[in-house]
């Protein structure tokens, strides 16, 4: 997922990597065995791993539900082994079965009661270590994992809309699964649903199917669960290059693939950096404004916000982030999710390379600015433990702790630093040559650490110590030894903004008709905690902030208008809140509201109206931050523009769900 702070897009050439391969490195297998048993899966892929995966499903808006079975083909690891664990939440386990000699035969199985966390431990006793089991089940209209949006809430108005989130562990609430990033299997699956949708996953989508009701997929390569990923709506494809194209809502397609136009050439750029792309095709498919996230990397198919389609291409480095996860999570992947940065971190340090790629050096400085700005604030509110970028064991009981700015730009950060130190060229070497020699394997933190001694560290051995290695991984806050990047650019936004906050004198249009979105967020995010209604009312009518369509500056100016007591654009901004489902736009909004007792009550009442069209996970991450207000006694806000209350029906309870932090405005 995307999580760095914003960009633009990318280019590139290829090559295939030649790493120098001076010291054995570990199989895919001590790897795995390396890492620490992941606390966030019930599995036990020590004993037993799921190789393969056959989906058969009904999909069914009416019930909202998948129903079918799942066939496993298994590799059994211990000899003493007898019993196939799974991950499950909110399935109703039908049948277990299975096959010996060609016929499948009744399994006895258990599900144990839920973790309100982690779900139920699916129990499967296989004294005869079979091949193959197979599961019969149903997924709950209230699947975490799942969305299932009214005609009424999609671009187009006439069809229905699915779309799962599997990551962090959410695969499990539509699959039984070995629901740990740690094991990887390939799949297929076979999907039925009613014959006026394009049924969509994270596998070999043929851009000139059909729609006739029934799909086949396969994913050939080895995938963990969490990208594993499906999609079912009125979907048409219109292509970007050979290789890579856009599905889309028919309104949208057309805006979706002029926006993301370079996205063939940000696939060259990346292969030239470090390899070629391993995933045969590239394929954007863009959601509903519901999508929780700006982005999620599921393989051949990124799912894309559409809040990105701003008509200037100013947000579409998402597409550069969840492109780079191609190489980084989705070829080499964290082993559990207390080495998120492995993903996220990696992926940032790899969207940032692309973006200087096509956009340069000045462009690219900015953007690494505004993330260390971003995390540093960050870090305020985090806890000391969760500042590492190697989480120990227990510290994030929920693995979505762990999707922050620490993982992302703090793990950008620390390669940063290599590069700082080792050089550029001898760090991409490196990459290139840790993608290739790991390429569809899950490692740990220790495994990395120990390809970097063998790799990196004697290429020059007096460039960085070992202690302050350990330090970015292992300690809190950010070591004395980050490089500390200026942009030239932003310091002149911040002189136009404090010009501005001493005269009220607005910085000459020949300035901030060239800015870039870049350089709004830095000009909002450095204003005081509060503005008189003059200036904001000055700010408004100069560069028309109420109503904008960009949700990065719509976040920041919203949040300012409540602080200030800024009622004209409360109206506007109760619209985005009930448009806009992207947890990242949304949430700062809602905390600003939370601060005061009568923003509060606005609060509750724009979370009713906007809550058939939000995901699980935006809505438990409202529902938390409101629950857990406690703003000033009588503290006021200035009254907003009220809300309507919703037709009857539709302030349905959601599901709940936990929430990781969606991607800064890369997803």
């Amino acid at each position: 997922m995307a999580l760095p702070l914003l960009a633009l897009l990318a280019v590139g050439c290829q090559r295939e990597p030649t790493p120098e391969a001076s010291t054995p490195i570990p199989s895919k297998e001590a790897a795995v065995a390396a890492a620490d048993r992941d606390e966030h899966s019930y599995a036990e892929p020590d004993k037993v791993v799921v190789a393969d995966l056959a989906l058969d499903l009904d999909l069914d808006f009416d019930s909202r539900t998948l129903a079918g079975t799942a066939t496993y083909t298994l590799e059994w690891k211990a000899e003493d082994a007898g019993q196939l664990v799974l991950d499950t939440r909110d399935l109703a386990i039908e049948r277990v079965e299975g096959e010996t000699g060609g016929a499948w035969q009744p399994l006895q199985h258990t599900l144990e009661p839920a973790d309100e966390l982690l779900g139920s431990r699916l129990v499967i006793e296989t004294p005869e270590r079979n091949a193959r089991v197979r599961v019969t089940y149903r997924t709950s209209p209230q699947a975490s994992g799942l969305q299932w949006l009214e005609p009424s809430m999609t671009e187009g108005g006439e069809l229905p809309f699915m779309f799962s989130q599997s990551q962090a562990i959410h695969a499990r609430s539509w699959v039984p699964l070995q629901d740990t990033p740690s094991v990887r299997y390939t799949y297929s699956a076979t999907v039925r649903s009613r014959p006026d949708v394009m049924v969509l996953m994270s596998a070999d989508n043929d851009p000139a199917a059909a729609r006739d009701g029934e799909y086949s997929f396969s994913m050939p390569q080895k995938i963990p669960s969490y990208l594993m990923a499906i999609a079912a709506g009125d979907l048409v494809f219109k292509p970007i290059s050979g290789r890579a194209g856009v599905w889309a809502e028919p309104a949208t397609v057309d805006a979706a693939v002029e926006e993301f136009a370079d996205t063939e050439e940000m696939i060259r750029t990346t292969e030239q950096l470090y390899g070629p792309y391993r995933w045969e095709r590239y394929d954007l498919l863009i959601l509903p404004p519901s999508f929780p996230f700006g982005g999620m990397e599921n393989p051949r198919l990124s799912f894309i916000t559409p809040t990105v389609i701003v008509g200037d291409k100013s947000l579409v480095s998402l597409i550069a982030h969840e492109l780079a996860h191609s190489w980084s999570g989705n070829l080499v992947t964290n082993a559990s999710w207390k080495d998120m940065w492995l993903n996220e971190g990696f992926t940032s340090y790899v969207e940032n390379r692309i973006v200087e790629a096509l956009y340069g050096q000045e462009f690219a400085d900015m953007e690494f600015v505004i993330a260390r700005e971003g995390l540093q604030e960050a870090l305020a509110d985090t806890p000391a433990e969760l500042q590492v970028l190697a989480v120990r064991p227990g510290d994030a009981r929920d693995p979505d702790d762990t999707f922050g700015a620490v993982a992302y730009d703090k793990g950008a950060w620390f390669l940063q630093f290599l590069e700082e130190r080792f050089g550029r060229e001898t760090l991409d070497a490196f990459l290139r040559g840790y993608f290739d020699t790991f390429a569809f394997q899950s490692i740990s933190t220790a495994t990395f650490v120990e390809y970097l001694k063998a790799e990196l560290l004697p290429k020059k051995p007096d460039a960085a110590t070992m202690a302050e290695i350990e330090e970015w991984l292992y300690e809190p806050g950010i070591p004395a030894s980050a490089p500390m990047v200026l942009s030239p650019r932003l310091g002149l936004v911040d002189s136009a903004r404090l010009a501005w906050l001493g005269s009220a004198q607005l910085p000459p249009e020949a300035m901030t008709s060239a800015w870039t979105t870049q350089e709004w967020i830095h000009f909002l995010e450095g204003m005081p905690e509060t503005l008189t209604q003059e200036q904001m009312s000055q700010l408004d009518t100069a560069y028309a902030f109420t109503g904008t369509a960009n949700g990065e500056l719509a976040m920041r100016w919203y949040p300012l208008a409540v602080r200030s007591g800024y009622a004209i654009a409360f109206e506007p901004m109760n619209e985005f809140l009930r448009r806009i489902g992207r947890r990242k736009l949304v949430m700062p909004v809602y905390e600003a509201l939370a601060q005061t007792e009568e923003g509060l009550a606005l609060a509750r009442s724009a979370l009713r109206v906007a809550r058939p069209g939000y995901h699980p996970i935006t809505t438990a991450s409202v529902e938390k931050t409101l629950d857990e207000a406690r703003p000033a006694p009588g503290s006021r806000a200035t009254p907003a523009a009220p809300v309507a209350e919703p037709e009857d029906g539709d302030a349905a309870e959601s599901p709940d769900a936990r929430a990781p932090d969606d991607a800064p405005p890369a997803g």
